[in-house]
């Protein structure tokens, strides 16, 4: 799930090869809500953006919430914890991306876990696409595929 869409060209086809390549993989479906503003009043927009997100969440998912002070995973660790959610009967996995502002309080409350894709600041469409290819890493890692070298 992400807040805003993606506007560029470069990155709804990056995003695009991706989904391709996971097809094999998984069932994906990608959600987005509207952005806001965050310009004029960024905690009205972060809350109404909050609002939506939650709304949009489907009833029993593992939810993960994309903040740069999550937790911080290797590939390789990523891998095996999706393997064992998968394991444990939790594979309705929802990764949710932030827009330009982050994600508001309401959903990293709602959040089972905080995940990190690093310390860097990313812009929330390249933080689509790198989650895009770590999950698309992540199914190559377990099945023992010759991507994460």
């Amino acid at each position: 799930m992400c807040v805003g869409r993606l506007k560029e060209r470069h990155w709804r086809e990056a995003a695009d090869e991706y989904l391709k390549r996971l097809a094999p993989y998984a069932r994906l479906e990608v959600t987005e809500v509207a952005d806001r503003d965050v310009t004029a009043d960024e905690p009205r927009a972060l809350a109404a953006e909050a609002a939506d997100v939650l709304r949009a969440l489907p009833a029993g998912a593992t939810v993960v919430a994309l903040e740069i002070g999550g937790r911080v995973r290797s590939s390789e660790e990523f891998a095996a914890w999706l393997e064992d959610l998968g394991v444990r009967g939790r594979s309705h996995v929802v990764f949710v991306v932030g827009g330009a502002a982050g994600l508001g309080a309401d959903v990293l409350a709602r959040a089972d876990e905080r995940m990190s894709l690093g310390p860097m600041t990313l812009p929330h469409q390249l933080a689509r696409v790198v989650l895009l290819e770590q999950v698309y890493r992540a199914f190559r890692i377990v099945r023992g595929e010759p991507y994460h070298r």
